[in-house]
């Protein structure tokens, strides 16, 4: 096998590996990676104004709150309203929201990171080059990604368009 190929392939095995992480997290305890990273920032800062988790999360406003739509739908987080200033509003973990944490693995890129952690300094730095030096050769420089390991966009599919003999994300 070529250098090419074996390049090709970890690239490819890192996307199934966040995919196969992802689908167990579903079949195994029915929530996606967003909701999940949802509740664990709600366990680690208390409450947030959705604002406030959007921007902790690195997603709209809006994707947020149909994530967080769908946890509340399912008792687990609810909205609460500031009583002082009723035009604002809190998000809580549930006693089912909690559970549901405990009961998830970490996400992958908390594993990761601890991983990443116990390389040397010198190891790190490689890594980091070499990756920046890959996202230049799949010219995806102008691609935002939040440092999470997920699959896709964490919220609304990306529509792809052939533009100029590259497919680039609208």
């Amino acid at each position: 096998m070529s250098i090419d190929e074996n390049i090709l392939r970890s690239i490819r095995r890192i996307i199934r590996a966040t995919d196969l992480h992802s689908r167990r997290l579903a079949s195994e305890h029915t929530l996606t990676t967003p909701q999940l990273l949802c509740l664990r920032l709600l366990t680690q800062e208390g409450p947030l104004t959705p604002g406030a988790m959007a921007k902790e999360m690195y997603l709209s406003q809006a994707t947020v709150t149909g994530i967080l739509d769908r946890l509340e739908k399912r008792g687990l987080v609810e909205r609460r309203r500031d009583q002082a200033d009723r035009r604002k509003v809190s998000l809580h973990l549930t006693q089912e929201g909690i559970t549901a944490v405990k009961q998830a693995p970490l996400p992958l890129h908390e594993r990761f990171a601890s991983r990443l952690e116990a390389l040397s300094a010198a190891e790190r730095d490689e890594i980091e080059r070499v990756l920046a030096r890959v996202v230049d050769l799949m010219e995806a420089q102008e691609v935002d990604a939040a440092p999470l390991i997920a699959p896709g966009d964490l919220g609304a599919p990306v529509k792809i368009t052939h533009i100029n003999g590259k497919l680039e994300p609208n």
